[in-house]
């Protein structure tokens, strides 16, 4: 389904809810908790974070402390 599909699925579900006053309490409820799951992402970093981790990588790379791989089937495995 594309986004525009589903955009369309979410406004006629909510042209029928809309004339039920507590399914639209409930699903106003629900929206909230949705936002605030994406807004709560704990696997983002934050600008720091990112900028901190690639320096540190950078150090790693200049002492040595690096994995190099001849071809993919290496990388696979290892990663396995």
């Amino acid at each position: 389904m594309t986004a525009i599909e589903m955009n369309a699925e979410l406004l006629r579900n909510l042209s029928v809810i809309a004339e039920d006053e507590d399914l639209l309490r409930r699903a106003t409820r629900y929206l909230r908790k949705l936002v605030s799951e994406k807004e709560t992402d704990d696997t983002e970093l934050s600008k720091e974070e990112f900028f901190a981790r690639v320096d540190a990588s950078r150090e790693q790379a200049m002492q040595g402390k690096v994995h190099t791989f001849a071809n993919v089937e290496e990388l696979d495995k290892y990663i396995r």
